[in-house]
């Protein structure tokens, strides 16, 4: 299944467009009283397998210029901060960019990211640690990163290979989403996190928040819509820990590899999600 074959992707109207905003924007919100649906289905047709990709890539595409991020990147090099509305933006292209790695990873035949588009999605994940927390040598240090990941060559050479991945079919998909909620049953065995083993278990939920996110943006799905809330309530609270546990690292307050237990409300929603889900 290709990405190009000599044909564009299809293009979706404004409205979908917004509607992946929105439910992106909202893909941290703990809503308590969202249940999942039964039977969790798996199925995703090769048709649709390359619509979701489609949108994801147009969301990037119509959200994220080069010339708007590379400003922002310079303004910090200048040490002279974002505003809040600058912040804001900054953070709405990441979003998009982390949406789109994701999609290369659901969608894609070997369901791995491109690595510089990968690795200007975590230096940017770096950059806005480092502005939020004031440490003007990390901004310097990943900004200037970031700005060689922005340059004209590299840009055309990730462009290029985001229009060109090769998709999987439906029963690769399924097998991956499968795997991937098989390593998060592996990890839930453990009673103490470390950061990164935390931040693994958070980026398997992400991931899969972003897949329903997108299908319920084609229009009313009441499957898809409770999977995202339920996961975005995961994703949420997993999310605002995470944040800590920087925070407590860069203020030498807690060493981010110091294990600690997961809070009993994620335990228990990790626990249900892998207890209904069709392994």
């Amino acid at each position: 299944m290709n990405g190009m074959g000599g044909l564009r992707w299809p293009r979706f109207p404004k409205e979908i467009l917004r509607r992946l905003f929105d439910a992106v924007d909202t893909d941290d919100v703990v809503d308590a009283h969202v249940a999942l649906p039964d039977p969790i289905v798996l199925g995703c047709p090769d048709e649709w397998i390359g619509r979701c990709y489609a949108l994801c890539l147009q969301f990037w595409e119509d959200g994220v210029t080069r010339e708007e991020l590379m400003q922002l990147v310079e303004k910090l090099l200048r040490n002279e901060g974002l505003s809040a509305d600058e912040r804001l933006q900054y953070k709405y292209i990441r979003a998009r960019y982390k949406h789109l790695r994701f999609a290369q990873r659901l969608y894609g035949k070997r369901h791995r990211s491109g690595f510089l588009f990968d690795l200007t999605t975590r230096v940017m994940g770096h950059l806005q640690d480092a502005f939020r927390s004031g440490q003007h040598s990390a901004v310097v240090r990943q900004g200037l990163t970031l700005k060689l990941l922005l340059s004209r060559p590299v840009w055309r050479m990730v462009h290029r290979g985001l229009i060109d991945i090769e998709l999987d079919d439906e029963a690769g998909f399924i097998a991956h989403q499968r795997a991937e909620i098989g390593r998060l049953k592996k990890a839930m065995a453990r009673t103490m996190f470390a950061g990164h083993q935390f931040h693994t278990i958070r980026k398997i939920i992400s991931m899969q928040v972003s897949y329903y996110d997108t299908v319920r943006s084609f229009g009313p799905d009441e499957h898809a819509y409770r999977m995202s809330r339920f996961l975005a309530a995961i994703n949420g609270l997993m999310g605002y820990r995470h944040d800590e546990m920087v925070a407590d690292s860069i203020s030498g307050r807690r060493d981010y590899r110091t294990p600690t237990p997961l809070a009993t409300q994620t335990r228990i929603r990790l626990e249900t999600l892998i207890a209904h889900y069709p392994l």
